[in-house]
């Protein structure tokens, strides 16, 4: 009998333990942030760091959100890593006038907060009198796409002006599409154009954006200073851009497709998501589009034993030490064979399950929802020719080092290793140079697009012989102008002749209107021919293309003051 009230007793007294612990804890929720919360003067000290830091092109458009009469947004700032997300945050709240700032937190996300915390911590905030609440890394939280109407719903109403932030940027797009549609003002960071570059990192070489650009990190090409292991440039290396590539691009993807409406979104690929594969099948599409990128420039033109453009281009140089016929000394045929071979993906075998059609549409579909990689404007100059899929990358930097990295393993095919030292050299420049000078061309195409917006259309225009590297057109005043675009800074006659060509100039001006210019765009100084053709600098064309262009037309456009 006494046994048993005993027992009886210590289970009252547990209950009362669990009931004390359980008020404790709603007392100490109540007086605690659940999240990393900074204001206040630490939040002072934290954004100190930005101070007289140039600003992202894009920027303006948080201060936009903050100071406006909207109060049924919240807004995203969307990008892959080290394109200044969390940098334009800081910015924003070191902008502020006190009585703002004194209104305002900032949250700094970890893996193991959910929204439950959040709300938690919002509803203290406001209680608090704060208005501004900046959310950094906010897709860590595994329900945040599934639950982010919570922010726009329920506190923005209430007066919050709230900006998201966060490293997996392709779960705000599956928000935008879900959770936060309409009510969300996206601020996109991944496309860093060569003018916003150069003004951010002080850089007037195109050949540096080139090899380096896309992340707002200088370029660096000591490899051997093993300070700089640490991933300081995204680009320096093959391993480097694998590793960005692996953390920014397939990671992001796989962690958001995880973390959506319970992984609806894996559509055809969640058998490789369940099979370990899906980061891997993102890696190879990737490399898959630049191999066959580089095998269109390397291979473009060949026939009859012509190593394409480099052969001819080598031969021809007007630079005596430079000019040479190494590549028809050199087996072609073999040649070509073992750099298809080089350029296949050749660990298909290892795959358990093996990437169809689907699985590449759809993570294209994703990359493209990243803004990594665009579809190439073109057009076709005459009947009969089929379109051809071109697609262009944002960040250069990531396609340029893929692309030394295959050439250089070219370099250790046996037929290039039996050449002389100067030889192999020789061809490894040259074929580097046509690299970039294709490179260059993409990045005129899309920046030109970018900027110049819906009232022109700009685009390559191919013919059965030949293309024009770039087509503006003004819709609105039906005049066009027509391009070259030229990897040099030596003027060559060679280099305009399609612009001469009057057949192609037939087939272009009754589909796109009065022709008002030829130019070719190379890295010399701005010269005019005698054949009515324009030199101009490319690097100060890429400049001069402000959104105030935009509001002339193209003869303004074109203008010598302009380019």
């Amino acid at each position: 009998m006494q046994i048993a009230l005993r027992k009886e007793l210590q289970q009252q007294m547990k209950e009362l333990q669990r009931n004390r612990r359980k008020q404790f804890a709603s007392e100490k929720r109540q007086n605690k942030f659940e999240t990393n919360i900074r204001t206040g003067e630490v939040l002072a000290n934290m954004v100190k760091q930005v101070y007289g830091m140039q600003k992202r092109d894009v920027f303006g458009k948080i201060g936009k959100y903050l100071y406006s009469n909207d109060y049924t947004h919240v807004c995203a700032v969307y990008g892959l890593r080290r394109t200044g997300k969390t940098t334009m945050l800081f910015q924003a709240i070191a902008d502020m006038p006190v009585e703002d700032f004194e209104k305002t937190a900032y949250v700094k996300i970890r893996i193991s907060d959910l929204m439950d915390n959040m709300t938690h911590d919002l509803d203290r905030l406001y209680q608090n009198g704060f208005r501004y609440v900046f959310i950094d890394e906010v897709t860590l939280m595994e329900d945040f796409i599934d639950s982010a109407a919570l922010f726009s719903d329920i506190y923005v109403p209430m007066g919050m002006k709230i900006v998201l932030s966060g490293t997996d940027s392709l779960g705000f797009w599956f928000a935008e599409d879900n959770e936060l549609y309409d009510r969300v003002r996206m601020v996109h960071t991944t496309f860093i154009p060569y003018r916003e570059y150069s003004r951010l990192l002080g850089i007037d070489s195109i050949d540096e954006y080139i090899q380096y650009g896309g992340t707002l990190r200088k370029g660096e090409t000591d490899f051997d200073d093993e300070e700089l292991t640490d991933g300081d440039a995204s680009f320096r290396d093959d391993e480097s851009t694998r590793k960005y590539i692996g953390t920014a691009i397939c990671k992001n993807i796989q962690h958001s497709l995880a973390c959506c409406e319970h992984g609806n979104y894996f559509r055809h690929l969640f058998e490789l998501y369940e099979a370990g594969e899906l980061t891997g099948a993102i890696n190879r599409i990737i490399e898959d589009m630049n191999h066959r990128f580089v095998l269109s420039v390397l291979t473009k033109d060949f026939k009859s034993g012509d190593l394409g453009n480099t052969a001819k281009n080598l031969r021809k140089d007007r630079d005596p030490e430079k000019r040479t016929n190494i590549l028809y000394e050199v087996d072609q045929e073999a040649i070509t064979r073992r750099l298809m071979d080089i350029l296949d993906i050749r660990n298909a075998k290892e795959q358990k399950i093996g990437i169809i059609h689907e699985h590449v549409v759809e993570i294209k579909q994703y990359l493209k929802a990243l803004d990594l990689i665009i579809d190439c404007p073109a057009e076709v100059g005459e009947p009969g020719l089929k379109p051809e899929e071109h697609i262009l990358f944002t960040q250069p930097g990531m396609r340029y080092c893929q692309a030394q990295a295959l050439v250089h393993s070219l370099m250790k095919d046996e037929t290039f290793i039996a050449l002389e030292i100067d030889k192999k050299m020789a061809i490894s420049e040259r074929l580097l140079e046509e690299v970039r000078g294709r490179m260059l061309e993409e990045i005129i195409l899309l920046e030109t697009a970018k900027a110049l917006g819906k009232n022109f259309d700009v685009f390559k225009l191919r013919f059965a012989r030949g293309e024009f590297d770039m087509v503006i057109y003004d819709k609105k005043n039906r005049i066009c102008a027509v391009y070259e675009i030229k990897h040099s800074d030596k003027c060559v006659r060679e280099q305009a002749r399609h612009l001469m060509d009057d057949e192609k100039i037939h087939l272009t001006t009754p589909r796109f209107g009065r022709l008002v210019g030829r130019y070719v765009l190379y890295l010399g100084e701005n010269l005019d021919t005698e054949d009515g053709v324009a030199y101009r600098n490319a690097e100060q064309f890429l400049k001069n293309l402000p959104e105030v262009v935009l509001e002339s037309g193209l003869e303004k456009l074109l203008s010598e003051d302009k380019v």
